[in-house]
């Protein structure tokens, strides 16, 4: 069976066990013929086997009569803010996020620089089987330029929401894993022209990995011991599209992806006032320093164009995920690292004390995330039996299903870009949180056998 996940957030799937080239190319005529042959911008992650997809993209997209401008290798916030600036019918960015080398994918973007809401998806996926493409003619066919130098608008306008001089004044020493993916270029180019002092990990965007891409704790016990090493205020990992990025102290303590989007929201909230929105996989942690800021606090369900949609419909100052994905409506529609590197670093240089420090101050409780495989068919039976076995929480469905209680919570849904299903409980102690991740899981694996 072909290695594939086809959803309205994109494509994932195996290369040549899922992802061949006639597939890419009907995957591309059918966004070239949403897009009616409009201007479309393209990137890739930096994967080995991106060469080979773009060019099947790129042969989709050119029947179809799109103006393609290629950004070659850029991270998917990139392609989003760009999409936006240079209105754009929408971009497509070849990546498979965090999911191992063998796999690849396409995440397409709406014209306001997002990613793909329902509505468009659903259109996408029914053009997708349909094949009802709209292929042009040969005096009608599209064109393909390559923009010099992609990054440029993208580092201006971070620059543009934090203080560089300040941030240059304390000389901070950075060390940047960017896992050899699409964060390589931009990365560093942001940090050295914040005058910080690099360390550069995994800075060659070839795809080839040095450790498993996900930016959590068991993947970074090189970044850990790097920081240490050199003795860096800090340490950064992106996701090889760089749209997620977690953090380590200057102890070489991984403080948590979560923690990411808390950091963020605690440095912006202090100037700029409006609602605060996260998925329902989020730490409470936002939610408290939302309170401490006399802010309002909402959550959507999972998945970035849930968490964008409500941003828009609350007008919210600031939103994101607890995988480590800001989101700031004054940059871009996407979860961005960049951004979210420049906060943590304008708000250590205004404190001038340690990260540590900072993050002592924060609402404190432990989160604990696992996955077990399962057919998405069983999600619906496990949910009914987890509302058995905990019948004092009060429970909230239609994300696969969270329950609360007074001082921890636990939500278990099914992965859209994986055939798992994930748990994630938070508690205010490390064992709590554990005991109840544990149970949860022992009820799926019941149900899934």
């Amino acid at each position: 069976m072909a290695q594939r996940i086809l959803s309205i957030s994109g494509l994932r799937g195996i290369v040549g066990d899922g992802l061949e080239p006639g597939y890419l190319v009907d995957f591309a005529s059918a966004l070239g013929t949403m897009f009616e042959g409009g201007t479309v911008v393209l990137s890739r992650d930096g994967r080995a086997s991106g060469e080979m997809i773009r060019h099947a993209v790129l042969s989709g997209l050119l029947a179809t009569g799109c103006r393609v401008i290629d950004l070659d290798i850029a991270a998917t916030p990139t392609c989003g803010i760009l999409v936006r600036q240079l209105n754009a019918a929408g971009g497509v960015q070849i990546t498979a996020s965090h999911n191992p080398i063998e796999w690849n994918g396409l995440k397409p973007f709406a014209p306001q620089g997002s990613v793909f809401d329902h509505a468009l998806g659903s259109r996408l996926l029914t053009l997708l089987e349909s094949r009802s493409f709209r292929f042009r003619d040969a005096t009608r066919q599209g064109t393909h330029e390559v923009l010099p130098d992609p990054h440029a608008p993208h580092l201006a306008r971070v620059l543009e929401l934090v203080r560089p001089e300040l941030i240059r004044g304390r000389r901070f020493k950075v060390v940047l894993d960017c896992t050899h993916g699409a964060g390589g270029l931009l990365g560093p180019r942001l940090l050295e022209a914040l005058g910080c002092e690099v360390h550069l990990l995994g800075g060659t965007p070839d795809g080839h990995f040095e450790h498993t891409p996900e930016p959590i704790a068991q993947n970074l016990t090189q970044l850990c011991d790097e920081v240490r090493r050199v003795g860096a205020d800090l340490g950064f990992a992106e996701d090889p599209d760089a749209d997620r990025l977690a953090i380590v102290d200057e102890h070489g303590r991984y403080i948590g992806e979560e923690l990411t989007l808390a950091l963020c929201v605690d440095h912006l909230l202090k100037t700029r006032k409006g609602p605060v929105v996260v998925n329902g996989s989020t730490s409470r942690t936002t939610a408290d320093l939302a309170a401490r800021h006399g802010c309002t606090f909402a959550r959507s369900h999972v998945g970035e164009a849930n968490v964008v949609a409500k941003m828009q419909a609350l007008g919210a100052a600031i939103g994101g995920e607890g995988n480590g994905g800001l989101i700031d409506p004054q940059i871009g529609w996407v979860r961005d690292s960049f951004a979210s590197m420049a906060y943590v670093l304008n708000e250590l240089a205004t404190r001038r004390g340690p990260l540590s420090a900072w993050v002592a101050e924060l609402p404190q409780y432990v989160i604990v995330k696992d996955k077990v495989t399962c057919d998405r068919a069983l999600v619906d039976q496990a949910c009914a039996a987890l509302r058995q076995r905990f019948g004092d929480a009060e429970a909230t469905a239609g994300d696969g299903l969270r329950l609360d209680w007074p001082d921890r919570w636990v939500q278990v849904r099914g992965s859209n870009t994986e055939p798992i299903v994930r748990v994630i409980a938070e508690a205010p102690e490390a064992s709590a949180a554990h005991t109840l991740c544990r149970e949860a899981l022992d009820v799926v694996r019941g149900v899934s056998g």
